[in-house]
């Protein structure tokens, strides 16, 4: 029965699956971090002189979203256009800052974001945002370079 024997005990730590499994967690962690933006994602009017609003990327803004297809949504919840005044007066109800922050879609029909600017006022908002994006331009490179 003497014929096998235990094979040393090894003391070193094996680090190779600690880096395999924190790799794996940065590799999820990219990809899911763009995801966790407030609101809907729509694709909003590029300007060249946009004023900073940087209380709308508060997690306790009050967002309102206008889709290209008319689709209006506040928050991450979809409502229809003749619940704005409500729901709106029901979000600021509860905050001190009366301020709503609404960011329409390029495409998005005139009449559809006017809808929405007036069910706001509506509501007896303080203040109104309309969230635009920066128009990055490159830069002109001088002839003969």
């Amino acid at each position: 029965m003497g014929k096998y024997k235990a094979a040393p005990v090894n003391s070193e730590i094996n680090v190779t699956p600690m880096a395999d499994v924190m790799l794996v967690l940065l590799i999820i962690f990219m990809v899911i971090t763009p995801m966790l933006q407030k609101g809907v994602s729509v694709d909003m009017v590029q300007t060249e002189n946009p004023r900073q609003m940087p209380d709308a990327d508060k997690e306790d803004a009050i967002l309102l979203a206008i889709t290209r297809d008319g689709r209006i949504f506040l928050g991450t919840s979809m409502i229809l256009p003749g619940e704005i005044t409500t729901k709106v007066e029901d979000a600021v109800a509860q905050k001190l800052d009366k301020t709503v922050y609404v960011k329409g879609d390029a495409r998005a029909k005139y009449g559809d974001v006017v809808k929405v600017v007036d069910g706001v006022r509506a509501a007896g908002v303080d203040h109104l945002g309309l969230l635009t994006e920066r128009i990055e331009r490159a830069a002109v490179m001088p002839a003969g370079m």
